[in-house]
């Protein structure tokens, strides 16, 4: 008797979970909804602006996402909307190779239960709208534990190809990728009976394509002194400090990522296994110790730093592709419903938060009144067309207005701190000399201005005078929701020597 197909499957779903299907379609019409309401983030702006200088590669990340904006961008326009179009369809992507890649280990049942679990998570939301090095990272992901399945259980000798070059395009999209590489080689080691792949020729060819793909990522950084590389390893070890509370914020964020549900679903199942393969002598079946060699390295190996090292919330996703996958085998449909009750209450709260914006963001990692910025900023630009324009945190506010106005807006290297990737788009300060500047200061808290207000006083080394002009004010259903302070800074007088990282 034939096997029912995907289609099959999902009718199947349709008629016999009434609920959970309006469910679904109650996140899917938000999420696309989000693609034209939210606005612009300024991590969209900053490999936006990655994507218009374009090179091998970038100072804090490899190069995929800034290609992927760049062609969506070029096509389309550059338009808010379509960097979260170009964020949506390859998340699209993802979530298709994963759905392939969890009928190798599931039946057909279990992959659409699978599936229903990852679409559930807030972490889709957010891959399919702000563009991070995570958007491309999570389809290579997929794509390679695919090519590596056909390689070891299938017997393809093609696939170790396609695993090097896709392994590769992963690391190509974020260094995080090298956990695939890793994944692989723990696997085959522990792996009685497929370990002779650890001195066969195909894994060398594997290999030698990997090193062909990242080629562009580590020429780069030969020919910039390792900055990247410095920048993701020894410059995030110099960050560590003993917090052991740190813990629960990461169990805190993760849980919202995944959904509560789901993330307490896989440590309950990890305590199940635990206890079930030390009872049998540590014998893991082989295609689930294939899916946790890809999984708990990144998962418990990020708790465990969690402590000594703020984890972001956003280190853990590709692990998560194969844990899926893993606790899928044992999740019923009950706990699937619970997932998707809880997913539908924390997409209509961020919708009202999109629309409404009723609690304050006192950060710049916010969709709320860029746009507003880039309006004023382009009418201060016809009151002083011979200034330049430039501002000093991170990277956000001038990512935003490189993104709102047709020229170069610079950044904090301006008065000689490391600015980024601002600091390697061959920037020359010296010709700047003598010009007057606008200055344009965001605040986070916009009823709170002392902090930013005394930081002015940076600017007075490299402008023989600093005069404040109107703040630029962006309300929102009648309520200011930011605030940016602007300055016009006089006769400019660059740094002896640019700093970088």
């Amino acid at each position: 008797m034939r096997k029912p197909g995907p289609s099959s499957l999902f009718f199947r779903y349709l008629f016999a979970n009434k609920w959970l299907v309006a469910a679904i379609s109650i996140v899917t019409v938000l999420r696309l909804s989000f693609v034209g309401a939210m606005g612009l983030m300024p991590q969209d702006a900053y490999y936006f602006f990655y994507g218009q200088h374009l090179a091998l590669s970038y100072f804090d990340h490899p190069p995929a996402i800034a290609y992927t904006l760049r062609i969506f961008t070029d096509v389309l326009g550059r338009h808010a909307w379509v960097i979260k179009l170009a964020d949506t369809l390859v998340t699209i992507g993802t979530l298709l190779a994963f759905y392939r890649l969890a009928t190798f280990f599931l039946s057909r049942h279990r992959a659409w239960n699978a599936g229903l679990l990852l679409y559930s998570t807030l972490m889709v939301t957010l891959l399919s709208l702000v563009s991070t090095p995570d958007v491309p990272l999570m389809l290579w992901w997929s794509i390679s534990l695919i090519a590596l399945y056909k390689a070891l259980f299938e017997g393809s000798r093609a696939a170790w190809v396609w695993t090097g070059i896709a392994m590769g395009l992963a690391f190509d999209s974020k260094y995080t990728g090298i956990f695939l590489p890793a994944g692989a080689v723990l696997f085959l080691l522990l792996s009685a009976r497929y370990r002779r792949y650890l001195w066969s020729p195909w894994l060398l060819l594997a290999i030698a394509f990997f090193l062909l793909t990242i080629s562009p990522v580590v020429i780069w950084n030969v020919d910039n002194q390792f900055a990247s590389f410095r920048f993701q390893s020894s410059g995030r070890v110099g960050g560590m400090e003993l917090h052991p509370l740190d813990f629960l914020g990461v169990i805190g964020h993760q849980a919202a990522v995944l959904i509560p549900v789901l993330l307490g679903a896989l440590f309950y199942y990890l305590y199940k296994a635990f206890g079930r393969y030390r009872r049998r002598g540590w014998r893991v079946p082989v295609k689930q110790l294939f899916l946790l060699c890809f999984f708990l390295p990144s998962f418990l190996g990020f708790m465990v730093i969690s402590p000594i090292y703020w984890v972001k919330l956003n280190w853990m996703m590709p692990g998560y592709i194969t844990g899926i996958i893993w606790v899928s085998a044992w999740m019923g449909m009950k706990y699937i419903r619970w997932q998707w009750a809880v997913s539908v209450a924390v997409h209509m709260a961020l919708a009202v938060e999109i629309i409404f914006y009723p609690v304050p963001i006192h950060s710049d990692d916010t969709m709320i009144g860029w746009e507003g910025l880039g309006k004023a900023a382009r009418e201060i630009r016809r009151q002083y067309p011979n200034d330049f324009i430039f501002s000093a945190d991170d990277y956000k506010t001038s990512a935003m207005l490189n993104f709102y106005l047709p020229e170069l807006v610079y950044s904090r290297n301006v008065i000689g701190e490391p600015a980024l990737q601002f600091d390697y788009i061959g920037t020359d300060l010296r010709r700047l000399e003598g010009r007057n500047a606008i200055f344009i200061n965001s605040l986070t808290d916009v009823a709170d201005d002392k902090d930013e207000q005394a930081f002015v006083k940076e600017l007075q080394p490299y402008f023989s005078d600093v005069a404040p002009l109107p703040p630029i004010i962006v309300k929102l259903h009648g309520r200011v929701v930011r605030k940016f302070l602007v300055y016009r800074c006089f006769d400019y007088q660059p740094p002896l020597q640019p700093a970088r990282e």
